[in-house]
């Protein structure tokens, strides 16, 4: 029997901040499948966070098959849309939701990291983050501002991330993001400037691939995953519609779970995925191979 083995391996799990998402679900996997899991949180969901932990209000999602029950190992504060400390404006930087974190960027999380647990102290990178202020607004009234900020947080911030930490991976190391199919077709209602920063995203593991592949020895891929009813999801606003719609349209028409996406997660990081890089992975029962929407 071939199992997925991750013992001995560290993970990042960056966008964390409760346990309905495809972060968590990532997390959970890699854990179980013997990895030990420090996750990145949004500042401003930092306390929330940790409360929820410490008085046992996410017991249940961290119960293991086995019955064990996981533990991060670190929980860190981080906002990926700023590479260093410096480049946050004043007004973030002494918002109480953000002073009292200390240093949440990249640069910041890479030399915490460093303090934590010595030198090269990851084999995998998660990124489960995006961010669109404008989501609910279509492509053609997208403002300048909303349009970057989507494609910075949710797009640059892997680029900014695998520079930052892919000197502190071992080789043979993981890289991993999520994406979307908006990146390659129209979803309306997925607005914002959000359908262009998937599609950088996937452009981005392609080329990130072949370029952190030479200098670091890791791998890049990305996971196109369908639709979830998260609370993170639920800004969009039509989220509920896309999880019907895609359940009916797909090959299979069970609602896809947080956790199948994490499986795929796990393997993916694991040496048994040692020859896949650059590459976007579909995790959406099939969505993505239909061409004509299903009668009623």
């Amino acid at each position: 029997m071939i199992n997925i083995d991750l013992t001995g391996k560290r993970a990042l799990v960056a966008g964390v901040a409760d346990d309905a998402g495809y972060g968590f679900a990532i997390a959970k996997e890699l854990a179980e499948a013997g990895a030990s899991v420090v996750v990145g949180t949004w500042p401003p969901a930092l306390n929330i966070f940790r409360n929820l932990l410490e008085r046992g209000k996410m017991d249940e999602s961290l119960l293991f098959s086995s019955g064990a029950k996981m533990a991060f190992e670190r929980i860190y504060p981080l906002d990926a849309a700023y590479s260093t400390l410096d480049s946050a404006p004043e007004s973030v930087r002494t918002n109480k939701r953000y002073s009292e974190a200390g240093d949440f960027s990249i640069d910041g999380l890479a030399k915490q990291l460093l303090t934590d647990f010595g030198e090269r102290p990851l084999d995998i990178v998660v990124h489960s983050l995006a961010n669109g202020p404008e989501v609910k607004k279509a492509l053609i009234d997208t403002s300048r501002d909303g349009y970057l900020t989507a494609l910075s947080v949710s797009a640059y911030s892997l680029v900014a991330m695998v520079s930052r930490l892919g000197p502190l991976m071992r080789a043979g190391g993981s890289v991993l993001s999520l994406t979307y199919m908006a990146g390659e077709r129209v979803i309306p209602g997925y607005g914002g400037g959000m359908s262009s920063a998937k599609a950088a995203l996937e452009s981005d593991t392609r080329v990130l691939a072949y370029e952190a592949g030479r200098r670091f020895g890791i791998r890049v891929n990305t996971i196109s995953a369908g639709p979830l009813a998260s609370r993170a999801a639920s800004a969009i606003g039509i989220i509920e519609k896309m999880v019907g719609y895609v359940s009916k349209n797909s090959p299979l028409t069970e609602p896809l779970k947080a956790p199948e996406v994490g499986a795929v997660a796990a393997f993916l990081a694991s040496p048994l995925a040692s020859g896949i890089t650059g590459t976007v992975v579909y995790v959406d029962k099939g969505y993505h191979s239909m061409g004509m929407a299903i009668p009623d």
